[in-house]
């Protein structure tokens, strides 16, 4: 059994890579081939663009690929949804579609839209969110560099956004949001219906899942007088129940448990200050709830 796995090129390769290389799987990649070696037997991967991926994935060209639901919607694509993993190639966050005017136009809401020129690399979804509301506009596909076109070459855009840092960078302004999007692990439907196939599929979306529940976050471990228990407890409100172990010493007890990374450097010294000692912080792969 081969299983045809499709990863994206372009701007989530990089962030792809690193997830699965949490996730166990160790992939190398050459400037000069699509074909990156991955050291799972059962699995042959090849790169390709995010905006192509759910064609091939729906076709059978691919058993399994990861994509965004943009580019799925936008393809029309009829694949099975396997997994959401939320990630980025900045943050783990969902990203956003929008709707963006220059600063000084006259264009305030999606109805203003009527008979203008809109240029977006994601036409169908855009000319669904105007059918929605009702508005009939000149949609035109965009081959890059999106962000330029408007006021000069169109009224308006459709672009994709993390931050909305190069929407105000190019002094435009955001009307409203046309879609959220996350990747997705999705599955062409027979390579789904053959048991071997979807048994690695439901592995590798267990571990490519447990490797971003573990993203942000980090393993804490110290040792505290055995009365600052309660204390110790208290400042960890979220964690519920972490781990605590009897030491020899009877006056002390080891704590360990899993927290959220940023709130670790107002944590440790808090921690310290009520007799925390052995303070280690430890990076995680996995986290399989």
């Amino acid at each position: 059994m081969k299983l045809k796995l499709g990863l994206p090129k372009g701007s989530l390769q990089e962030a792809t890579i690193k997830m699965f290389t949490m996730a166990g799987f160790n992939i190398s990649v050459s400037s000069r081939s699509y074909f990156p070696a991955i050291d799972d037997e059962e699995i042959e991967a090849m790169l390709v663009r995010a905006q192509e991926m759910a064609r091939y994935v729906e076709e059978g060209l691919l058993d399994v690929g990861l994509t965004g639901q943009d580019w799925i919607a936008e393809n029309r694509a009829d694949v099975v949804d396997v997994a959401e993993l939320v990630y980025g190639k900045q943050r783990l966050n969902p990203v956003r579609w929008v709707l963006a005017v220059p600063q000084d136009s006259e264009i305030n809401t999606p109805s203003d839209l009527q008979g203008k020129r809109i240029a977006t690399e994601l036409v169908n979804v855009t000319k669904d969110y105007l059918t929605k509301h009702g508005v009939e506009a000149d949609v035109e596909f965009s081959w890059g560099a999106t962000e330029v076109k408007a006021p000069a070459l169109a009224d308006a855009i459709v672009e994709l956004t993390e931050t909305g840092s190069t929407i105000r960078a190019h002094n435009l302004r955001i009307i409203d949001t046309v879609m959220e999007s996350t990747t997705k692990l999705i599955a062409n439907k027979k390579s789904w219906e053959d048991k071997p196939k979807r048994e690695k599929m439901e592995n590798l979306a267990l571990l490519l899942k447990g490797a971003l529940a573990a993203a942000s976050k980090v393993g804490l471990k110290m040792n505290i007088p055995a009365d600052s228990v309660d204390t110790v407890i208290s400042l960890l409100p979220a964690l519920r129940k972490p781990t605590i172990s009897y030491l020899s010493d009877p006056n002390w007890v080891a704590v360990e448990t899993i927290i959220e990374e940023e709130v670790v450097r107002r944590l440790i010294p808090e921690l310290k200050r009520v007799g925390a000692e052995g303070i280690v912080e430890y990076p995680l792969n996995k986290i399989i709830y």
